[in-house]
C-alpha cells in the first residue's frame, strides 16, 4: 500500500505545476486552468523531498525541485486521469517556411498519434505556403488546425529570430481566448511514443539530447557580453534546446515578450545571439527556472543514434536532413 501511495504522490509532481488565477495582464484575460488540476509550488516541493527518485541513474529532480520527466517516473493512468476531465485545450504551434513545409505531413501524422492524445489541441502553423498545408488531413475529436500567414524571409536566421515575436503576437490576438496551455514546436521533428498530460506545467522545456551528459563550461549559450542573450560562465543549470517549449499561456507569453524585445535590442545594436532565439530562451531560462524539465526523450536527435542506456524511449526526435538544402538562403 504504501509503494502505490508513493507513486500516487509522483504522479501528481510529475503533473503539477502551479495553480493559476486567471488575471488581467497587459490588456489579456488568461484562460483559467482549474486549481484541482495541478499543484502549488510549495506542496510540489514538499512532496519532492519526502520521496526517493523512481530512477537512481538519471537526475529526475532539479536543484530548485522542479521534476524532470523521464519514462518510469509517472503513470499515464493518473496523469491521464487529473487532467482529462478539466477540458483543456492545448494551443500548439509550428513553423512550416519555405522547403520545411515537407515535413509537416509527417508531423502531424505522428502529432495525432501520440501527442496530447485524449485533449483538445489546435494546431496553429505559421507558413508563407498556405497551399502547402495538407488539406486532407484528419484530426481527431476536439482537434483543430489553423493556418497563419507570415512573410518570405531572406535568410533562415530570420526565420528564427522573429519566431518569438510571432508566437507573442499570435498569443495576443487571439490564443490567449481558445486555450489553456501551448507548445512550440519545430516541424522538422516526428513523434515516435506518448507526450501527453505528464508535460504539462506552468513553464517547461526540453534539456538539449546533445548537451545532458555536459559540464556546464561546455554548454552552447552565447558568452558575448554585448548581446543581451549572454550567460556568464558561472551561470545556468542545463542547455535547453529551442524544438519545445511550453507551458500556460501567461508564462510563454511573459517568456516570447521578453526574448522578442531583447531580441531586438541586439539587432538594434547589430549583434545576432549565437544560437538565435534559442540562445536567448536559455538566457530566459537561467533568469526564470522552469517548473517542468522534460529530459532529452522528448526533444531526440536521430543524428545521435538511439545507443544510450538512460534513453528507454525516444518520444519526439529531429528527423535527420540536408540542412543546406532544406535553408534555402545562407
Amino acid at each position: 500500500m504504501i509503494r502505490k501511495h508513493e507513486h500516487w504522490l509522483l504522479a501528481l509532481v510529475i503533473a503539477g505545476g502551479m495553480v493559476l488565477c486567471c488575471e488581467y495582464v497587459e490588456g489579456l484575460t488568461w484562460r483559467q486552468v482549474n486549481h484541482q488540476v495541478v499543484l502549488n509550488h510549495r506542496l510540489q516541493s514538499n512532496q519532492a523531498k519526502l520521496m526517493e527518485p523512481v530512477r537512481t541513474d538519471v537526475l529526475t529532480v532539479t536543484p530548485w525541485l522542479a521534476p524532470i520527466v523521464w519514462e518510469g517516473t509517472f503513470d499515464p493512468l493518473v496523469i491521464d486521469e487529473a487532467f482529462r476531465s478539466h477540458n483543456l485545450t492545448i494551443a500548439t504551434t509550428v513553423f512550416a517556411v519555405g522547403k520545411y513545409t515537407r515535413f509537416l505531413c509527417d508531423f502531424l501524422e505522428s502529432a495525432e498519434k501520440h501527442f496530447m492524445v485524449g485533449l483538445d489541441v489546435h494546431y496553429y502553423v505559421f507558413t508563407d505556403l498556405p497551399g502547402d498545408v495538407p488539406s486532407n488531413m484528419t484530426l481527431g475529436v476536439g482537434r483543430l488546425l489553423s493556418i497563419v500567414s507570415v512573410p518570405k524571409f531572406d535568410r533562415w536566421q530570420e526565420i528564427s529570430l522573429r519566431r518569438m515575436e510571432l508566437i507573442q503576437t499570435a498569443i495576443e490576438d487571439h490564443i490567449h481566448r481558445e486555450a489553456h496551455y501551448i507548445f512550440c514546436l519545430d516541424v522538422d521533428m516526428r513523434f515516435h511514443g506518448r507526450v501527453g498530460s505528464e508535460a504539462l506545467g506552468r513553464l517547461v522545456a526540453a534539456i538539449h539530447p546533445w548537451f545532458y551528459m555536459y559540464p556546464r563550461s561546455q554548454y552552447p549559450y552565447e558568452r558575448r557580453a554585448v548581446s543581451t542573450a549572454s550567460v556568464p560562465q558561472d551561470q545556468g543549470d542545463f542547455y535547453y534546446q529551442a524544438n519545445i517549449f511550453g507551458g500556460v499561456l501567461e508564462d510563454v507569453h511573459r517568456l516570447t515578450k521578453t526574448c522578442r524585445e531583447n531580441l531586438e535590442v541586439d539587432k538594434s545594436v547589430g549583434v545576432e545571439a549565437v544560437w538565435q532565439e534559442e540562445s536567448h530562451l536559455n538566457w530566459y531560462l537561467v533568469k526564470n527556472k522552469p517548473t517542468k524539465l522534460l529530459s532529452p526523450e522528448y526533444v531526440w536527435d536521430d543524428a545521435r543514434g538511439r545507443a544510450t542506456k538512460e534513453i528507454k524511449l525516444v518520444r519526439f526526435s529531429s528527423v535527420i536532413k540536408n540542412k543546406a538544402e532544406v535553408r534555402e538562403n545562407p
